[in-house]
């Protein structure tokens, strides 16, 4: 049976898809047969024969250096750069919760360690016509427990502390966070560190600089994120 681990942020475009990136290859490099997935993709581009590139599952393939195929990555892909349940309103092919959940148990059949990515934040709606469906709901149907990824700079502590209050109300445990664009020596991000370890009870468990092509984290703590 697979570990899994469920990638979140406070928000979109806070770095989780270059910080899945980063786990996967440190598993890699360390001898782990890992994947990843997630659930639903927005805002890709076309190949010339007209079929979407799920870039962000391309993305973490490529840094990552996993040999898993991009088709087993990502059920839904989406070009319009908006919310999934927007998305499928103007292209069709709303989200399934019975297929996502399908293609995952397929994926974890296969694989030692399955890292899936949410979209945006943890309040993202995936559909909203045909099933509503939250984020929450795709994390729980799946059995995982998460990871938050969170910007180290200015606004960080409202952010996370809201995202691990909803996390809590909702009984969505909480592993650890991981702070991007981190600045050793930045008073305030060295202080949003303390005050959002105090404020979730939840360890930072690595800080991303920019420019880093390593996940500064052991294998064996990575590891037990996973459940």
């Amino acid at each position: 049976m697979s570990k899994k681990l469920f990638i979140t942020g406070t928000g979109t475009d806070i770095g989780k898809t270059f910080v899945s990136g980063l786990i996967l290859k440190k598993l890699r490099q360390n001898g782990v047969h890992s994947a990843y997935y997630k659930a639903a993709m927005s805002g890709n581009h076309r190949r010339p024969d007209g079929s979407l590139i799920p870039g962000d599952a391309m993305y973490v393939k490529e840094i990552s250096g996993i040999e898993q195929p991009l088709e087993e990555m990502c059920p839904y892909v989406y070009e319009h750069a908006v919310s999934p349940h927007l998305a499928s309103v103007l292209e069709g092919n709303p989200v399934s919760r019975d297929w996502v959940l399908e293609k995952f148990r397929v994926v974890c059949e296969k694989y030692e360690y399955v890292t899936m990515e949410g979209s945006g934040g943890i309040l993202c709606p995936i559909c909203f016509k045909q099933e509503k469906i939250w984020l929450q709901d795709i994390i729980k149907a799946c059995g995982l427990s998460c990871l938050m990824v969170a910007d180290a700079g200015l606004g960080t502590i409202n952010n996370v502390g809201l995202t691990a209050f909803y996390m809590k109300k909702n009984n969505i445990p909480l592993k650890g966070i991981i702070f991007n664009h981190f600045q050793p020596e930045n008073m305030l991000h060295e202080d949003n560190l303390k005050m959002c370890e105090y404020l979730t009870g939840t360890k930072v468990v690595a800080c991303v600089k920019d420019g880093d092509t390593e996940l500064d984290i052991s294998t064996e703590l990575l590891k037990s994120l996973y459940d």
